[in-house]
This record gives structure tokens, C-alpha cells and sequence, in this order.
């Protein structure tokens, strides 16, 4: 079956994504979404600060059905009509995910399809496929998301070499635990933008140097945000959270840039391809392409609907896999909160 697939002139592919807060379900046909649906719980976490893992998988299992029911409706076709199930298997909250799983292994076992398992990272990386379909291996692929910071060379479709990483918190959690001490609601990432387009990038931060020549630190930066805004109140100094916000987000996103920038100049590479909700801030946008234009680079950022979590960027990895030859899964497939990024 995986080789018939793979030789099909066009492929359409159901997918599932369940990995943390977002319940979502596409419908994919060789890099054009036919259908989507999104059900959101940032109203229900944003009471408590940030993700509740048993609250989220509590909603999943109650929307999941839903969502699969408006992705087919808006895509005008039936279950019977798709090639494959695909979903996203890991990382992320193990509980949001097996929901996702469990759900994909019936769907597919029930309708005789064959089962795609999909590295929520490698969907945020083929999200650039949909939005940029002449993107083509080999280029630089800046991953930016609340649980994984990279920069890798995509050597092809299937294939990369991670060759800088966090040694720390990931960015986009930087950015929450930031918002958090400014008294900022979740999620933190939008906020600190907003927030930050208010104020001036005056207040000395850190950029720590790794170890690794790619490598990134995200703690150190955090840190000092927290010992600033804590000095400053025990002192009963007035101070700017504005400022704060503009000083730590360019501070966190020019490392970004520099790194991705400096690998692909190492490589011999013209393209720059951004994975991962934090894609979605304006600042880093602004900053990498001020960064890569006077280098010859090219910048690809998906539209920000594709840079949070959806299905549609999952439907995209599972065609790539499919198209690839990669094996399909078999219902001993696992939920798994941690993949190293080199993995499927």
C-alpha cells in the first residue's frame, strides 16, 4: 500500500493534532488545506496561567469528534474518500496526545486506511511547504516553539542535522515565563509583543555564548528579567514593563537570527525557513530578515495561522513522508512526550 500511495498522482490525507492546547483536524490534498477546524482552549488555560495537562486532555477527548466532523464538512468529502490518517504522536503533553492517537488508530483501523505518525516539529518545519510551495532541500530551518529552540540543516524531505540547540528553556516558554512575571496573561508569546511595540530596548540584557557555535541559552536572559522587575519593586523604583517586554524580545530573537543566519552562510545556503509558534512575532520577522538580506538570504515564515499548532501543517509532513516512501505506523502506534529532532 505505501508504494501505491507513493506513486499517486494526488494524495489526501486526514490529520490530527492534539499535542498540547489546540484540538485540530485538516483535510490535506498535496499541499492545498480542503478543510480545518481549530477548537482552542487559551480561554480555559488563560484562568490558570498556562496549560492544565489533565484539563487539556479532558477537552480533546470532548472535541475531537467535532473537529473531524467540520474539517470533512468544510472539505466536502467523507471518510471514505481520503488516502490516509495521520496525527501527531509526539511531543508534547502525553495525555493531549494519546487522545489524538487513540482517536487516529480507530479511525483508521474502522475505514481500512493507513496510519502516518507525525513528529509535531517535523509539521511545524512542512507548514513551510503549504505556504511556500516552490521550498525545496537543502536550507536552514529555524525551529521556534515553547518546548524546542534549533537551528538544522534539511538536507531533504526526510532528513536533517540539528546542529545548534537550547541548552535550556525554549524560547517560546522563555517568553511565557517572562509575561508571567510582568503580569501578562497566557499566552505569554503575543502579549510581550504587544506589550513591547510600547516601549524602547533600552535595559541591558545578557547573550550568553554557548558552548556549542549554534547553541542557545534562554535561562540566563529569563533570569535577568526576573532580578530586574523584583530589584525594582522591592526598591519601590518605578520602572517600565513596556521597556522590559521590548528589551527581552530583542535580546531572545537576535540570537535567533544570528545563529540561523551564520549557519546558513557556513552551509552555502540562501534559505532561512521558520518552524514553530514563535514564528509567528512580528520582531523576530523583522530582525532575521534585517539580518539575512545583505547576505544574499532568503526568509520564509508561514502565515501565523500555520506557525501555532493546527492539523494542516500535520496533513503536509504526513504527504512528505508518504511521498518518500517512509513506512506507514500499525496500531502499537504510542503517544511519546519527548522526540529527539533527528526522529520521524
Amino acid at each position: 500500500m505505501a508504494n501505491d500511495l507513493q506513486n499517486k498522482s494526488q494524495l489526501t490525507v486526514l490529520a490530527i493534532e492534539s499535542s498540547c492546547d489546540e484540538t485540530a483536524c485538516a483535510i490535506v490534498r498535496d499541499g492545498v488545506v480542503l478543510g480545518e477546524s481549530i477548537s482552542t482552549q487559551i480561554p480555559i488555560h488563560r484562568l490558570y496561567g498556562g496549560v492544565v495537562p489533565e484539563i487539556a486532555s479532558r477537552n480533546h477527548a470532548l472535541n475531537v469528534n467535532l473537529v473531524v466532523g467540520e474539517a470533512l464538512s468544510q472539505s466536502g468529502l467523507a471518510i471514505a474518500d481520503v488516502d490516509a490518517v495521520a496525527v501527531t504522536y509526539g511531543a508534547g503533553l502525553i495525555g493531549a496526545l494519546l487522545v489524538g492517537v487513540s482517536y487516529a488508530k480507530g479511525l483508521a483501523y474502522a475505514h481500512r486506511k493507513p496510519l502516518v505518525a507525525v513528529n509535531h516539529i517535523r509539521g511545524h518545519i512542512a507548514a513551510n511547504y503549504l505556504a511556500h510551495p516552490t521550498l525545496r532541500p537543502p536550507y536552514v530551518a529555524l525551529i521556534v516553539s515553547g518546548g524546542h529552540t534549533a537551528v538544522a540543516e534539511v538536507t531533504d524531505y526526510t532528513h536533517l542535522s540539528v546542529c545548534g540547540a537550547t541548552a535550556d528553556d525554549a524560547v517560546g516558554e522563555a517568553f511565557d515565563k517572562v509575561a508571567r512575571v510582568l503580569g501578562l496573561p497566557y499566552p505569554g508569546g503575543p502579549e510581550i509583543e504587544k506589550l513591547a511595540r510600547e516601549g524602547q530596548a533600552v535595559i541591558p540584557m545578557p547573550h550568553p555564548k554557548m558552548a556549542g557555535k549554534y547553541d542557545f541559552s534562554y535561562s540566563g536572559l529569563k533570569t535577568a528579567v526576573i532580578n530586574y522587575v523584583h530589584t525594582k519593586e522591592q526598591r519601590g523604583e518605578p520602572y517600565s514593563k513596556a521597556d522590559v517586554a521590548a528589551s527581552f524580545q530583542d535580546a531572545a530573537v537576535s540570537v535567533l537570527a544570528q545563529n540561523a543566519v551564520a549557519l546558513a552562510q557556513e552551509k552555502g545556503l540562501n534559505t532561512i525557513a521558520v518552524a514553530g509558534g514563535v514564528g509567528a512575532n512580528g520582531r523576530l520577522r523583522e530582525v532575521l530578515n534585517n539580518y539575512a538580506y545583505p547576505h544574499g538570504i532568503r526568509t520564509l515564515f508561514p502565515p501565523k495561522r500555520f506557525c501555532t499548532d493546527n492539523a494542516s501543517m500535520i496533513g503536509m509532513e504526513a504527504i512528505v513522508q508518504i511521498r518518500a516512501g517512509a513506512p506507514f505506523a500499525d496500531l502499537s502506534l504510542d503517544a511519546v512526550a519527548t522526540i529527539p529532532l533527528r526522529s520521524h
